[in-house]
């Protein structure tokens, strides 16, 4: 809106300018105060040229355009420029297929009709030519604007589509195998309720019936669970039941990047604590993502994972050095599909995530876990 203001000053400035100040080579105006006025009742009608593209087109073409030759005075440049931007308004705000479109476009065509054979002095072909040209050029840029902004839109629509793709996914991943770690937590508690009820003696009933209760609840829970995130699973039935990695396997994981071209160094400090096995499963995903997006990004390079355990705390590094001379790979621009699984698994556990490029060329991935 304040550009509008903005443009519209311009306007009430440049064809004030013009009435007031006098016409290079033109006759004066017989009344200029009344020229004046409907210089600023134009520049009114560009400020809310966006607001109602066609109507400010149609009142400033109808009422405009009769003056010139009906008042026998010579045409300001001003006037023309004014419909040239309000053809222009026109054409970037309403679409092709609405009937607007033409009607404006008709009038606007009138106009420049008008005023070029209306004019005072002789018209050559040159004349017309560069009117037609005008309108061309101003029309042809309004359609451009249009066209970019759908453009523009449906990028837009597509973005937040895949990225709302890629979290479901992550979710997805996260869901199977936050299941397979409960349900087999689960089974344990059910297993060894069982163990332990078989073990009671015949007086103790009200315990035996306790027992039985957690044993038939847990195997509910199990089913249930399994029943309601069944849908989620993908791949062979092996790999679901497949033991899930963790930081034990970190070795594994880092020997697997080294043999796809990373010089990977592994630096695991402080003490190690038991984690949960949801904990552990986040930290290796978290890792093993941005090994695979050093890869994919940086080629062979070096890399540098770092492992801390403190107290009620895990931290992650992950740095590497960028291209090497010479290797040219793709830029990482904005959040990709493995950014955005990280901030998942991260913001699972409450924990935060800080992902940027390094001041002297590559990449660093830091993530903070409450353990």
């Amino acid at each position: 809106m304040r550009l509008d203001w903005a443009i519209a000053a311009i306007v009430a400035l440049f064809s004030l300018a013009e009435e007031i100040g006098g016409r290079t080579g033109e006759p004066e105006r017989a009344d200029p105060w009344l020229w004046a006025g409907l210089a600023l009742a134009s520049a009114v009608l560009v400020a809310f040229r966006r607001r109602a593209p066609f109507t400010t087109l149609a009142v400033y073409t109808l009422v405009g355009g009769p003056a010139i030759p009906l008042s026998k005075e010579t045409l300001g440049a001003w006037q023309l420029y004014v419909e040239l931007l309000l053809l222009f308004t026109l054409m970037a705000e309403v679409p092709l297929r609405d009937r607007r479109t033409p009607a404006g476009l008709a009038l606007a065509l009138g106009f420049i009709g008008l005023i070029v054979f209306t004019d005072t002095g002789p018209v050559g072909p040159g004349d017309i030519a560069i009117a037609l040209v005008m309108a061309t050029v101003a029309g042809g840029a309004g359609l451009a604007v249009q066209r970019y902004r759908v453009v523009a839109a449906q990028a837009q629509e597509r973005g937040a589509l895949l990225a709302r793709e890629a979290v479901n996914e992550e979710r997805n991943r996260i869901a199977r195998e936050l299941h397979d770690i409960v349900a087999h937590s689960v089974s344990v508690m059910v297993m060894q309720s069982g163990a332990v009820r078989r073990r009671l003696e015949e007086e103790q009933a009200r315990e035996r019936e306790a027992l039985t209760v957690v044993e038939e609840s847990g195997r509910a829970a199990v089913h249930e669970l399994r029943r309601m995130l069944g849908v989620l699973r993908s791949g062979p039935e092996a790999a679901a039941k497949a033991p899930q990695p963790g930081l034990a396997r970190l070795e594994e994981l880092v020997e697997q990047v080294r043999v796809a071209g990373l010089d990977v160094k592994l630096d695991v400090r402080g003490e190690p604590a038991p984690l949960s096995a949801g904990l552990e499963l986040s930290a290796y995903r978290i890792i093993q993502e941005a090994l695979t997006n050093a890869l994919k990004h940086a080629g062979p390079t070096r890399v540098t994972v770092t492992v801390t355990h403190r107290h009620r705390e895990l931290s992650l590094e992950i740095a590497d050095e960028g291209p090497a001379p010479g290797h040219a790979t793709p830029e990482r621009h904005g959040l990709g599909h493995g950014l955005i699984g990280m901030r998942e698994r991260v913001a699972l556990f409450d924990g935060r995530l800080d992902a940027h490029p390094r001041p002297g060329g590559g990449f660093i991935v830091r993530a903070t876990l409450p353990a």
